[in-house]
């Protein structure tokens, strides 16, 4: 694996838009199933999570990039969810899949090999004695 920052910042570019799009046009479709919340409740409720680490991730910052993780796999379980219990959303849930785990692996690279660069990390026990 590359141990460039560089190529998991694009890798988790790569990924990340798509997975917006992906999610707002979703969850923006209107539906006839009952009980259903109404198409702006949903494209609230699914996209806006994805928007809160925009700027840090447009910027380059890696403890944003750390972080963003805990918002995809909420995405990613849900996808496999979706696989097993909806079979007639079974692709929608499988893009959502990938490109939550492309992201992921993105944003760890780059955090991982960016904070390391900026001297970010935490401490060893022994480094306090």
């Amino acid at each position: 694996m590359p141990t460039s920052p560089r190529f998991y910042r694009w890798l988790t570019q790569l990924f990340y838009w798509p997975l917006i799009v992906l999610v707002a046009l979703w969850h923006g479709m209107p539906t006839d199933a009952p009980g259903t919340l109404p198409v702006y409740i949903a494209l609230v409720l699914w996209v806006l999570p994805l928007l809160f680490p925009l700027y840090g991730l447009v910027r380059g910052k890696a403890y944003t990039h750390a972080w963003t993780n805990f918002i995809l796999m909420f995405y990613f379980l849900h996808g496999l969810t979706v696989v097993y219990t909806h079979p007639d959303e079974r692709i929608w849930s499988i893009l959502e899949i990938i490109l939550t785990t492309g992201a992921f692996i993105g944003a760890t690279g780059y955090a991982r090999y960016q904070g390391r660069a900026e001297g970010l990390g935490l401490k060893k026990l022994k480094d306090y004695n």
